[in-house]
């Protein structure tokens, strides 16, 4: 094909998308570093939540064995994570009016308010429990009305919690490909559903976090078999009244990351804001714990 007829071809082929509204959406984050996370600790593994503290080096995970523990990330002199310690993994309580179980807790969100206040998601049952501290016993939180209609094993893999101290969580699922992500609030002792966002391709919400510029951070992960997982970090403005259209920030490579279930998003010395996020292993032997960053302007 002569060139001219190339470019003719190529030129048309963008306006098509951009008409059609399938060109690919502006992507700003920039890897950072990726640091596989090995440890002795026989409770080690299936971690599926993380906070990061303002200072980029002190964090809390917890695992969906129902188990938590904090630790320091180590970084060298461009802020990539070089090391992790942690104090011994421990076991979550329940709260103390709560059934006797012989089932875990099936932990997936954890969200940490400006006050210390601990929040945890499960999904099974899907509820939320609140910690003064995390080696204490937990406050059972009232439950939506929603929650009860959740699937078991993908209701409440996310958790946030914003400067107000109001918290909001979204189930794994919709319910269908072409139903959007029912976003739940809790503020004022109740729980409402004021927002929604919409189920674009085969991605599934993991985790939430909302950041230091008030905005609402969306993990989302799809899975490609043999292939592995993909990635994809949407950000949406948050008011007290409405939710905004939505940006694609990250999309990672089908295989480039583990299976990233939870996110913390700080902002480091430079002013950019950081996307923490840690893999769940599964406890398998071929799957990795990773702690992927990345940078977002802004």
């Amino acid at each position: 094909m002569p060139k001219r007829s190339r470019v003719q071809v190529i030129a048309a082929l963008a306006l098509l998308l951009v008409a059609s509204g399938t060109a690919i959406p502006q992507q700003p984050a920039d890897l950072v570093g990726s640091f596989v996370w090995r440890s002795t600790d026989p409770k080690f593994g299936g971690l599926s939540g993380i906070h990061v503290e303002a200072d980029g080096a002190n964090f809390t995970v917890v695992s969906d064995a129902g188990a938590w523990t904090k630790g320091h990330l180590v970084r060298d002199a461009a802020g990539v994570v070089m090391a992790v310690t942690a104090d011994p993994i421990a076991g979550l309580q329940r709260a103390p009016d709560e059934k006797p179980s012989t089932a875990r807790i099936d932990t997936e969100g954890l969200a940490i308010a400006a006050d210390g206040t601990i929040y945890i998601s499960s999904e099974g049952p899907a509820m939320v429990r609140r910690y003064a501290t995390l080696d204490g016993p937990a406050t059972t939180m009232p439950r939506a009305k929603g929650f009860r209609a959740m699937q078991r094993n993908s209701s409440l893999e996310s958790l946030a919690v914003d400067q107000r101290g109001w918290i909001y969580t979204m189930p794994e699922r919709s319910g269908a490909l072409d139903h959007p992500f029912p976003i739940y609030r809790f503020r004022d002792g109740k729980w409402d559903q004021p927002f929604s966002i919409p189920r674009i391709g085969d991605y599934l919400i993991s985790d939430a976090a909302v950041g230091p510029d008030g905005r609402l951070y969306v993990l989302e992960r799809a899975f490609h078999g043999l292939l592995g997982f993909s990635s994809r970090v949407r950000r949406f403005g948050l008011t007290k009244t409405a939710i905004g259209k939505g940006q694609v920030v990250l999309e990672s490579r089908t295989g480039q990351h583990d299976n990233l279930e939870g996110l913390s998003v700080w902002r480091d010395a430079s002013g950019a804001l950081r996307l923490t996020m840690i893999s769940d292993d599964n406890f398998r032997f071929f799957q990795q714990t990773q702690i992927v960053e990345y940078r977002v302007p802004g």
